[in-house]
């Protein structure tokens, strides 16, 4: 668990971060959204000091990260960068272990803890972990990068804009290997991103920022069908039916699908998002979709039909 309590930083008499609170449970996963400029870096390298607060409390755990050194405070903590800050002269292999190495863990842990994530993130270790990062493309440095904050098992994760630096296409890619990784499960993660799709697609919770300060903090779906201001009304507008689409998922809408014939294999799981739902239906060209709920109790069936009358009713009655 995070919890930031009146967070601030002034730079030379310039207040970047003003007076933040949160709270991470753990498992889960915060995004801070907003606009560059608007304080969400700053605010995540407070959480592992790589920036010092002027002022405010920060426990990760139950303990002050004030009460720790620097050095170990981040041990314990994994970063993945928008540049992905590999080494260029180490291999793959090399820049997975070195957090494990400065804990103590021998070469053997540390050879099959590289090969397991490795294999997790789609990179076969026989295949990559004795390449160089420059023999690799944008989203398998990203991965990479994810496999060595990872390689320690940190409880806590922070990525800042892990992948701003990719093509749209890579992106999406990567972030939907990263919403399956069965690995990131358990971490408590904070994620800081300008895109407010990620954000929606990632988020348990989002901080929406601006000029220093957290103007909304809610799931997906207070956001959008509960803005409190004008300011988060008009920052998501742009997107808002692919974001509302987004902020359903099929677990919310359960009761109002019908039943599908029993022993019938599942198309999308009953966590996944409306927009989801209607980007496979037309990528499938098929008149409905079986869903599955997550715990494998029962199969329902979805259409387009379906998809907009739940949508009209969630406008009418948010």
């Amino acid at each position: 668990m995070i919890i930031a309590n009146n967070i601030s930083k002034d730079f030379n008499g310039i207040q970047a971060v003003k007076d933040v609170c949160f709270q991470v449970n753990e498992g889960q996963t915060l995004v801070l959204l907003g606009t560059s400029g608007c304080g969400k870096t700053t605010t995540l390298k407070m959480l592992n000091r790589l920036i010092q607060p002027s002022s405010g409390s920060v426990h990760i755990n139950g303990e002050d990260i004030f009460s720790l050194k620097p050095e170990i405070l981040r041990r314990s903590i994994g970063y993945v960068s928008q540049n992905n800050g590999l080494f260029p002269h180490y291999t793959v292999a090399e820049n997975i272990a070195i957090v494990p190495k400065l804990t103590g863990w021998d070469k053997n842990k540390i050879s099959q803890r590289s090969h397991d994530l490795l294999k997790q993130l789609k990179l076969p270790a026989g295949e990559y972990a004795g390449k160089y990062p420059d023999e690799l493309s944008g989203g398998q440095k990203q991965r990479v990068a994810l496999a060595r904050a990872l390689a320690a098992d940190p409880p806590v994760l922070l990525m800042d804009e892990p992948f701003g630096a990719l093509d749209p296409i890579t992106r999406a890619g990567v972030r939907k290997e990263f919403l399956e990784l069965p690995e990131l499960k358990s971490k408590t993660i904070v994620l800081v991103t300008h895109d407010v799709q990620e954000a929606f697609e990632l988020g348990d919770q989002i901080c929406l920022m601006d000029q220093g300060k957290i103007i909304q903090t809610g799931t997906p779906k207070d956001l959008i069908f509960r803005p409190a201001s004008d300011f988060v009304r008009n920052f998501l507008s742009h997107q808002r039916l692919q974001l509302e689409l987004s902020s359903l998922k099929f677990e919310d809408i359960w009761h109002r699908l019908p039943d599908a014939p029993s022993g019938l294999e599942a198309d999308l799981n009953s966590i996944q998002s409306l927009w989801e739902g209607m980007e496979l239906l037309s990528e499938k060209k098929q008149e409905k979709l079986l869903v599955g709920h997550a715990d494998n109790s029962a199969v329902k069936e979805i259409t387009i039909q379906t998809i907009q009358s739940v949508y009209l009713e969630m406008k009418r009655n948010p």
